[in-house]
């Protein structure tokens, strides 16, 4: 049921008791005037309508979002005016239908402010703290929408600086073989071309699957190959039951690519590069080993690292983790942790949100 037709049922059930109780209380001690019974129709119909034209007016001028001070005279006031009114009307009519019940009554103006003002104020109280409860929750809901758009738009800036940082170092490993081999450079421009489809679909893609990634890594490190040759080593250890699991696109391309820039590059008789992946806890490991020094890596360039960082905490939160560190004295070690995720739980995260 839609929360306008709850609000006009509630209306209707809650007045049309209220009022026929009393009017039931009566009818038992006095018995059944036609008359009274029509007043109390009409005490229903006014009720409603004071109740909605209070509503009307709160939600126009926006009361609950003003500070406690400023809200609660004008509650009391509504209240008192609401009371007023319904006092109005029913006091010259009970005079005339039962002018013997109020014969005894000194206070008589009073007793009918209270009695409906407690009426009215437990209505006006209870609809001022539902609708300071749900703009609250509004509130928090436009709150959270707007950092996920935040969120969003920083992931997929983050993706779209990977684009010209690999392709300008790809391009220039290309180069490099032109002249000195134009079978191998044909070659590496075919590695690159897929590399360039993967990097392309990252822009549209949060996650990919593991082993779309290794591909492109593989495709990487056989460009890489064909320029260093013999002083590259490389070896990717993956665990088979990981290859369907998500990861973000291009990242160990970054991490694979800086491995090779600031250690292998560097290191005069060559190094290695190492991936490995597998599971442990429910979560999924990375570990990238290469020849290098870390000092020499965060003094040169901390954009892949910083990238992978930021990245990671967008994605996964604090569910995510990325550690680089210099385990021995010439080989970097970066580990990457990731919750488990395959390509059908994103899927129905994504329905759930939608549907939400």
């Amino acid at each position: 049921m839609s929360k306008r037709k709850t609000y006009w049922l509630c209306q209707i059930i809650g007045w049309t008791s209220l009022v026929m109780f009393e009017f039931g209380a009566y009818t038992l001690e006095y018995g059944f005037v036609q008359e009274y019974f029509f007043l109390a129709l009409a005490n229903i119909l006014l009720g409603i309508i004071l109740t909605h034209l209070y509503r009307l007016m709160i939600q126009r001028w926006n009361w609950v979002r003003l500070p406690l001070i400023q809200l609660i005279p004008r509650v009391l006031a509504s209240v008192f005016v609401l009371s007023a009114i319904m006092t109005m009307v029913n006091l010259p009519i009970d005079h005339v239908l039962v002018p013997e019940t109020l014969v005894h009554e000194p206070l008589i103006i009073m007793g009918y402010l209270l009695s409906w003002g407690k009426s009215i104020l437990a209505w006006v109280l209870s609809y001022t703290v539902y609708l300071y409860t749900e703009q609250n929750r509004n509130a928090a809901i436009e709150t959270i929408l707007l950092k996920t758009s935040i969120r969003e738009t920083e992931a997929k800036v983050l993706r779209s600086q990977l684009n010209p940082h690999f392709v300008f170092n790809a391009l220039n490993s290309i180069r490099a073989l032109v002249l000195e081999n134009p079978s191998k450079a044909q070659q590496g421009i075919t590695q690159l071309s897929n590399i360039l489809r993967n990097s392309l679909l990252a822009d549209r893609r949060k996650t990919v699957e593991l082993r779309e990634e290794i591909k492109t890594v593989e495709d990487y490190l056989e460009l890489e190959k064909v320029r260093y040759e013999d002083r590259l080593n490389a070896r990717l250890k993956v665990d088979p039951k990981t290859h369907y699991l998500q990861v973000p696109p291009m990242m160990l391309q970054t991490l694979v690519e800086n491995a090779i820039k600031h250690g292998v590059q560097k290191a005069i008789g060559g190094g290695f590069v190492e991936l490995t992946s597998w599971l442990e806890d429910n979560l999924l490991h990375i570990r990238i080993r290469n020849t290098g020094a870390l000092g020499d890596t965060e003094a040169s360039n901390g954009f892949g690292l910083k990238n992978t960082s930021q990245r990671l905490e967008l994605l996964y939160g604090p569910e995510a983790s990325f550690r680089i560190r210099q385990e021995t004295p010439d080989v970097v070690c970066a580990d990457v942790v990731m919750p488990m995720q395959s390509d059908s739980i994103l899927k129905r995260t994504d329905t759930q949100k939608v549907t939400s």
